[in-house]
């Protein structure tokens, strides 16, 4: 076997994507071994065999909450988190968002799946399985499971704060939609938003 491999293979053999291992190299995470004059990259195998069977032992516990209004329940979130993961021993970090279940582009999201497609965490914990995301989240356990990151759900049952979340993301599609369809700023807009708030609530 050639010792040394391109950037394409050595990003197949740790799971990840050439992208990652590019910023990898910028932040000196991990060098290529050499570069040919043209600036191909070239990594020593043996080295990346060795780096891919480094199983992390980092667990992240991942908190989120819909709105501003919503503090409180983020900082009871991360408390449950804490003293689970404590009482497990595990070696965690706690991430938190604040944005709705609908946005994939959430800073804190950004960063758990970095870390499950740079096989950087061992462990997600979770306080509710809709913490994640509303939509989608079958899709980050998949990936989960790809790169051998354990899920663990601490509550299985329905979310107590799931009704008023979920209005916020119903709000929030028919907002889109609306708007689209009328005019941000149209009359019909904005008594359409007035009634699906008005529902909402009643309901």
């Amino acid at each position: 076997m050639n010792r040394f491999i391109k950037a394409g293979e050595a990003a197949r053999i740790l799971g990840v994507t050439v992208q990652t291992l590019r910023r990898w190299e910028k932040s000196g995470q991990l060098m290529p071994d050499k570069k040919s004059e043209g600036g191909t990259r070239y990594y020593d195998i043996d080295r990346l065999l060795g780096v891919s069977s480094k199983e992390s032992t980092l667990t992240y516990a991942y908190a989120r909450v819909s709105s501003h209004d919503q503090k409180a329940d983020l900082q009871r979130q991360k408390q449950v988190l804490s003293t689970y993961c404590a009482a497990h021993g595990w070696n965690y970090e706690i991430i938190s968002d604040l944005g709705s279940g609908m946005n994939y582009k959430k800073k804190g999201l950004k960063n758990l799946l970095d870390a499950i497609l740079g096989r950087k965490i061992k462990r997600l914990v979770l306080t509710h399985k809709d913490r994640l995301l509303r939509f989608g989240a079958e899709l980050i356990f998949t990936l989960c499971e790809i790169h051998h990151v354990e899920v663990v759900i601490i509550n299985q049952g329905e979310d107590l704060s799931f009704e008023e979340d979920l209005a916020k993301d119903v709000l929030e599609i028919i907002t889109v939609f609306s708007a689209r369809l009328y005019g941000a700023r149209s009359h019909k807009n904005k008594k359409l938003l007035e009634a699906a708030k008005v529902l909402l609530e009643d309901g």
